[in-house]
């Protein structure tokens, strides 16, 4: 997908179209239309001959996109999950694995990134609650396998917002909540990890018509992707001013939010009312 989009970038730039840039790689205009949706694998030798086309003669920056194109055709681990994994949520596990920096605000549940297996567990019931057992739990394995590169040596920054909905929900009962909120406060313990929290106080904020997630890439000439998870789908947003317009809006919610120095006393705060609660 970054590959694709950032080929269909250099084409328009350019003025090419699409029966070009087909033609000069002995393809059709719908193969290149798939390519830059990242619907298919890429051979080197299209992307080193479109790059030519396009008129990209940096060395770096052509370097750059073949290494990519070489590391798009590479199985990710997610793939062994393919039996419940949706196709459009493998496309967004790519681009977390690659992300250098993970900007997200979540309203309803606590990012997936930083969710207990138990917490996840009932998240996943809540929509596969009549699945077998067996299939309940490679989903769970399969959330906490995700978290795996917030302590790998290359680890993204995650720079996430909760609404405080999400931290008074109690997804799971009590207990399941008590050791979420203590999982959190282990978290941000975590030098590449900074969570804040959107209190009530703050009445309608910038972000207020749902969640969303904006990744940046350590590849300098690659744009950032806005993800918008729906029920049965999702949304990937790259052009410049819908990456632009969400990037604002996560700014205003950052603002707005506790600040993340406040972030460990509002949770400790909450634990000691979740375990009030559960006496």
């Amino acid at each position: 997908m970054l590959l694709g989009a950032q080929l269909r970038r250099l084409r328009e730039a350019r003025g090419v179209a699409r029966d070009a840039a087909g033609w000069e790689i002995r393809a059709s205009e719908s193969k290149i239309s798939r390519m830059e949706l990242g619907r298919v694998g890429f051979k080197e030798r299209d992307i080193a001959d479109l790059l030519t086309l396009y008129g990209v003669t940096d060395t770096e920056e052509r370097a750059t996109l073949l290494a990519l194109a070489r590391e798009a055709n590479s199985p990710g681990w997610w793939q062994s999950y393919g039996d419940v994994l949706p196709p459009w949520f493998q496309s967004y596990l790519g681009l977390e694995a690659a992300a250098a920096l993970i900007r997200s605000y979540e309203v309803q549940f606590i990012p997936g990134l930083l969710q207990t297996a138990d917490y996840a567990r009932a998240v996943v019931l809540l929509d596969h609650g009549r699945a077998p057992a067996e299939e309940i739990e490679r989903r769970v394995s399969l959330r906490m396998a995700r978290q795996r590169i917030l302590t790998r040596p290359d680890a993204p920054q995650l720079r996430a917002v909760v609404d405080e909905a999400a931290l008074r929900r109690p997804i799971g009962g009590l207990d399941v909540m008590r050791g979420q909120v203590a999982a959190l406060i282990e978290a941000t313990r975590l030098p590449n990890v900074r969570l804040q929290v959107m209190p009530f106080h703050a009445g309608g904020h910038a972000a207020a018509g749902g969640a969303f997630s904006i990744l940046r890439f350590p590849e300098p000439h690659l744009s950032d992707v806005v993800y918008i998870e729906q029920l049965t789908s999702a949304l990937y947003l790259d052009k410049r001013g819908d990456v632009e317009h969400y990037a604002a809006a996560m700014d205003r919610v950052c603002a707005d939010a506790e600040p993340p120095g406040a972030t460990v006393d509002i949770l400790q705060r909450l634990l000691r009312t979740l375990d009030l609660e559960g006496r």
